[in-house]
């Protein structure tokens, strides 16, 4: 019999479905044939047929394999689920787990490791991870001796320590002993697809060697066409009407600060208090005009509305520069990255700065090569659904500066600031934060810390718990530079305070006086009374800037502890971390 005529003549088929049979089956590997009988065998005996001839060995168990992730805005964790869902099609038995909640005695067990992890700020590990990655990196971390693992690096080239965090698990995982099945990828802002690719490849390498006898699949017919119940909000862009664009801060103030309301004509998405909103912008025509001009481009119409939507032409990196040189082959320009003064040239600059330092033959495909996409900028929402119903409210602060002797914009913010109004469309996405969420219980105390625009969130926690009519007390500290001008929102906090939703609330303008004084230093003053809220089960979250704003409150909770409780600085340190890994101390910092 030839090799693809498998089905014998007496074969229950029609001629022409022989051979269509014969043409799938001929070509199937034996893991293919193997699923196919097995999901053949279910499918009767789901539908009431006879029971199927049970084979003569049992399945072989699923091959275990353990997800580790350390994320900050929630892209390494949605990475880590879909790890998770390829896996388990494959005959993987997945287990996902967060960094902070990692035991490391459990990791030379793990036998098959994937590691996803997201790099914050200028090289730092994700919040919640610095704990663990701290304790890996020490010298009493346990060997992994033989266990095959590959990492997945997430970063924004727009840093200097470009993934550093996953670069350094990396090479950790194989000094204490592991065996890397899969090589590194590290991924920048645009990392969807690239981070797809990566997942198939790594758990291919990380796959047992197949063998024909063990290729049974396991087949979940109960949950045939059932909702995956893991299943992800749609990533897909949503278009959005602007309803209300309002300008925050008085006309005296050195800030300005934009409050968008947003109104989805399908129905608002099911977001939560604590989740952020990406939204899609555009550049700044007149910086399009200048790389136009500057390349000598300025009637390629396709290339004006590719930069203008498309890519990012303000991000300027060590990358960028090297595909720069690669792209034009300008010798100044490689001899610059030679001499390893990039880094400290691009700070502050911008892609027009280095197409004017080096002049150069630019065509649109050097430039779609040099630019990354453009990627959308996330906002903390600062509504609840329970309040505005399909709406979205934003708290958006304009970004201007000046460096090098030119003007400079926020790519996001000053789009909405100076070009966006009222009746205009703009493309979204939810992006959706369950590790900075309200307490199950309404009636657990809350402290909330966010100055500027990191009082985003805490309006919509206000809000919610209105809402839900929460029996818990709320506190809030507030900060800006000016009480008469920057105070954002002041009538609402005024109101909650009356009604009840907000029980308490305490204010830091720092230029009001000669002396700063910014919400750190209002928890020092308060720091008996916020120790006593979290020693009766209080939860505390912070919102705003990461570099400083951030670590001078955590710090000062230690302090407060120290203080007010008599411990020892490594003691009162210990009780934040211990918060922290309860889910009593959440941030959403940036």
């Amino acid at each position: 019999m030839a090799r693809n005529a498998l089905l014998p003549q007496t074969a229950p088929f029609g001629d022409a479905e022989r051979a269509n049979l014969d043409a799938v089956l001929g070509t199937a590997t034996p893991i293919q044939r193997a699923w196919l009988a097995g999901f053949l065998a279910g499918l009767d005996a789901a539908a009431g047929g006879q029971p199927a001839a049970q084979p003569s060995a049992p399945p072989k168990a699923s091959e275990p394999l353990t997800i580790i992730f350390a994320s900050e805005s929630g892209n390494s964790e949605t990475l880590a689920s879909n790890v998770a869902k390829l896996a388990k099609k494959q005959g993987f038995k997945p287990k996902i787990v967060d960094f902070a909640d990692l035991d490391l005695a459990t990791l030379p067990k793990a036998g098959k490791l994937v590691a996803i992890a997201a790099t914050w700020g200028e090289g730092e590990p994700p919040a919640r991870a610095v704990e663990t990655y701290n304790a890996i990196m020490a010298e009493g971390a346990p060997r992994i001796d033989g266990v095959e693992f590959g990492v997945l690096a997430l970063g924004d080239t727009s840093y200097a320590e470009f993934c550093a965090i996953g670069k350094a698990l990396d090479a950790r995982f194989e000094a204490l002993g592991g065996k890397r099945a899969y090589d590194r990828a590290d991924l920048d802002l645009d990392f969807e697809k690239p981070a797809a690719d990566w997942i198939k490849g790594a758990l291919k390498a990380l796959a047992p060697a197949e063998t024909a006898a063990d290729n049974v699949v396991a087949v979940d017919f109960a949950r045939a066409g059932a909702h995956d119940e893991d299943e992800e909000p749609s990533r897909e862009p949503k278009v959005v009407e602007v309803i209300e664009h309002v300008n925050l801060n008085s006309s005296r103030s050195d800030k300005e600060t934009i409050h968008l309301a947003l109104e989805f004509e399908d129905g608002a998405p099911a977001y939560e208090p604590g989740d952020s909103l990406e939204i899609y912008p555009e550049n700044d025509p007149q910086l399009v005009e200048e790389i136009l001009k500057a390349t000598g481009l300025t009637e390629n119409e396709a290339l004006r509305r590719s930069l203008l939507a498309e890519r990012d032409i303000t991000t300027l990196s060590a990358a960028t520069v090297e595909r720069f040189a690669k792209a034009t082959g300008h010798a100044d320009a490689q001899k610059f990255i030679e001499s390893g003064e990039v880094k400290a040239w691009i700070e502050g600059r911008h892609l027009i700065d280095l197409i004017e330092a080096y002049p150069a033959a630019l065509t649109a495909e050097h430039l779609d090569t040099i630019t990354r996409p453009l990627p959308p900028r996330a906002y903390s929402i600062a509504s609840s659904r329970k309040e505005v119903g399909d709406e979205v409210h934003l708290v958006i602060a304009a970004v201007r500066y000046a460096t090098h002797g030119r003007s400079r914009t926020g790519v996001a913010s000053t789009h909405v600031a100076d070009r966006i109004s009222n009746g205009a469309k703009l493309r979204v996405r939810l992006k959706p934060n369950k590790h900075f969420r309200l307490p199950s219980n309404p009636a657990t105390d809350i402290i909330m810390v966010g100055p500027g625009t990191g009082v985003a969130p805490f309006r919509a926690f206000v809000q919610e718990r209105r809402a839900t009519e929460a029996s818990g007390r709320s506190w809030l500290f507030f900060g800006d530079r000016h009480f008469t001008h920057d105070f954002l929102y002041q009538l609402e906090w005024q109101e909650a305070l009356e009604d009840g939703a907000l029980s308490k609330i305490d204010v830091a303008f720092s230029r009001d006086q000669p002396e700063k004084i910014y919400v750190q230093n209002r928890i020092d003053e308060h720091g008996k009374e916020l120790v006593e809220w979290l020693d009766g089960g209080a939860h505390f979250y912070v919102c705003g800037d990461a570099k400083n704003m951030a670590k001078d409150v955590r710090s000062a909770v230690v302090r407060a502890f120290s203080t007010h409780k008599g411990l020892s600085e490594a003691e009162a340190e210990a009780h934040v971390a211990w918060l922290e890994k309860a889910k009593r101390y959440q941030q959403d910092v940036y």
